[in-house]
């Protein structure tokens, strides 16, 4: 007759999956700052383990290899940043224009106030491999649709190659902005991106 495993006792009140869910935010953590400073081809898993302040089985305990740590943390950061992309357009007027220009400041902002996030972001995650290229691609689907539900054009089918065009298009901007050392100011960054964004609202001949 075969036993049931009994439960993990919690450690110090926390439970065994509490636990591990901590030691993978740490890792995730870990991994901006390691990747942003170094490079993520640049970064070890010591390195990361090291920073993070656990031992090497803990990696292998929530992430199969390199290339799953890195999607981790692009999607954390992807999600931290579109947190705050949201709260500036609840924020902001009623009219579809500036919520598009409440969000690209919060965009640019966050860019330029986290320069290790920002090139996990959008530096990093590119063209290390097919899986890291689907979460890549899967999360600018995602954001431009969200993007265009909030401050797109209203009416009609969405274009979905032309929402690609502007996402992927203000992600360039946002690159030769960073490459250029954050020059010129942010409003100008803005001016610029949301020429582009409006082009989106123009309707088609």
């Amino acid at each position: 007759m075969s036993r049931e495993t009994p439960p993990a006792r919690p450690y110090r009140g926390v439970s065994q999956d509490e636990r591990r869910a901590q030691r993978r935010s740490q890792l995730i953590a870990a991994a901006i700052e390691v990747y942003g400073e170094r490079g993520y081809r640049q970064a070890t898993v010591k390195a990361v383990c090291e920073a993070a302040g656990l031992t090497e089985r803990y990696f292998y305990e929530s992430f199969a290899n390199s290339e799953d740590l890195l999607i981790a943390s692009y999607n954390a950061v992807t999600f931290s940043v579109f947190s705050e992309l949201r709260q500036a357009a609840a924020a902001t007027g009623a009219t579809r224009a500036e919520r598009a220009r409440a969000m690209l400041r919060a965009y640019f902002a966050a860019l330029q106030r986290d320069p290790r996030s920002a090139r996990v972001f959008l530096v990093e995650i590119r063209g290390v491999s097919r899986a890291v290229d689907k979460a890549f691609d899967a999360s600018l689907r995602a954001i431009g649709e969200e993007v265009a539900r909030i401050a797109g054009p209203e009416g009609g089918e969405p274009d979905l190659l032309l929402q690609a065009g502007v996402v992927g298009g203000v992600i360039h901007i946002a690159l030769r902005w960073i490459e250029d050392g954050y020059v010129p100011d942010i409003d100008s960054v803005i001016d610029s991106a949301m020429r582009l964004v409006m082009v989106e609202r123009k309707p088609a001949h």
